[in-house]
């Protein structure tokens, strides 16, 4: 269990969560897929670069057997938080290298830490399971508050160096190109 922090209190009343709140971050489980769905097409959906397709990314992650791993914030029986990780390959070699993403907040409850408190468990967890390291697509100016770094050794598609991001949890820093599961579309 997580306290929130004091951040929280620009929260909106009407999600029943207080300053005080205490919120459960745990592994999804049988019954959370409508919940997630429903959450990822929430926070996605005032996204200037969002495609809709999130919801539906995360759902084909499960279908296909590719959802490594999938971490939600719940606090009264209701989950407000999620962030999915799978398997990626870094120019068609598999390095035990996972993808982040995508990640998703109710926007009421944005920038108040719970993003942050995922991707942490998330981390956390894929270095306890022996994982080499972690790439994303995304803001540095966020993501660098981890430890990615987008400095050209990960390429993705036309997208500029700053925003293909990695983290190693060892000494080696592969280079090449991303390739994400089958479920993003690649």
């Amino acid at each position: 269990m997580v306290t929130i922090s004091k951040h929280l209190s620009k929260l909106v009343s009407t999600r029943n969560i207080s300053v005080n709140a205490v919120i459960e971050i745990r592994l999804e489980k049988t019954g959370d897929e409508k919940e997630i769905f429903d959450l990822t097409a929430v926070a996605f959906e005032p996204m200037a670069y969002s495609d809709g397709t999130e919801p539906q990314v995360v759902n084909d992650l499960r279908a296909d057997g590719d959802l490594t791993l999938s971490i939600v914030a719940v606090k009264n029986g209701k989950i407000f938080g999620h962030v999915a990780f799978s398997q990626i390959a870094i120019s068609d070699n598999d390095i035990n290298w996972f993808g982040l993403g995508p990640i998703s907040v109710l926007p009421e409850l944005q920038r108040t830490g719970i993003g942050s408190a995922i991707i942490n468990k998330g981390l956390s967890l894929l270095k306890e399971k022996g994982a080499a390291g972690c790439a994303l697509i995304g803001d540095p100016n966020y993501y660098g508050r981890f430890g990615f770094i987008g400095d050209g050794r990960l390429k993705y598609q036309q997208l500029p160096d700053a925003l293909v991001q990695g983290l190693s949890f060892n000494d080696f820093y592969p280079e090449g190109v991303l390739t994400f599961r089958p479920a993003f579309g690649d």
